[in-house]
């Protein structure tokens, strides 16, 4: 079958579903949709159809795209349109999370699998209502106990609508910690010896560069010197000859 017949098959499958859907998973659907086929659909070809789709949906005449996230592809707004959009659902779409809930969020986002304990532990507070609230939200899911640790505390992680919500496929995507504080790290301070000097010491030092002896003139203070007993002798004799001459 040519890929162009499969295309307008992958766009449906990825519209239609109410969630993302990953490459095996159209492959899967898409054998299953022409099972009457002898040969079936592969991997890189519905990859390759999946390439075909993005081009085509990032021209500018179509205000929504095709991208993978939460873990699979499906349609979305582009960014250009976000607040015309969030007029269908008014205030409601556009509630932030509190500054608490952002807190253990990224705690868990950063360091799951983590329990209760160990994000207060970090954050220094209760954390108990920021952690239901992230549950109300399907921000974060509960994956199961710690065995270890007495009482066998619950274990929290990000769930798939975290990353839909972010716009990410895993916890690698996430920035780097370095990468956010960089911006934040005090620079060094390049410190010489003249730092260290008096604004006196560096005036003496300018006189002295101003009146230092010219390079190739070394000998001019010699020559002045020579120049005035020279010219003492020479009138000692013109004085010694105007003597003798009244003599």
């Amino acid at each position: 079958m040519e890929l162009s017949t499969i295309i307008p098959h992958i766009e449906a499958l990825i519209f239609a579903s109410e969630k993302p859907l990953t490459s095996l998973e159209i492959v899967e659907l898409i054998n299953n949709a022409f099972a009457f086929l002898e040969e079936r659909i592969m991997l890189d070809q519905v990859e390759s159809c999946i390439e075909g789709i993005r081009e085509k949906y990032q021209s500018e005449f179509y205000p929504f795209e095709v991208k993978e996230s939460g873990g699979g592809w499906q349609f979305l707004t582009k960014k250009d349109f976000h607040k015309t959009v969030a007029q269908l659902n008014g205030d409601r779409f556009l509630k932030r999370l509190s500054t608490a809930a952002m807190e253990t969020l990224a705690i868990i986002a950063y360091k799951s699998p983590i329990t209760k304990g160990e994000i207060e532990s970090i954050r220094g507070v209760n954390s108990d209502y920021s952690i239901q609230k992230l549950l109300e939200k399907e921000l974060i899911v509960i994956t199961g106990r710690k065995e270890h640790q007495p009482g066998k505390p619950l274990v929290y992680a990000t769930s798939k609508s975290f990353m839909d919500y972010f716009g990410i496929n895993s916890a690698d995507d996430l920035p780097k910690i370095k990468e956010v504080l960089a911006e934040q790290l005090v620079q060094p301070t390049v410190v010489s010896g003249d730092d260290f000097k008096s604004q006196e010491t560096i005036d003496e030092e300018n006189i002295i560069e101003d009146t230092a002896t010219i390079p190739g003139d070394e000998n001019t203070e010699n020559t002045y010197s020579d120049q005035v007993v020279s010219d003492e002798i020479n009138n000692a004799d013109a004085n010694i000859e105007n003597g003798d001459e009244e003599n």
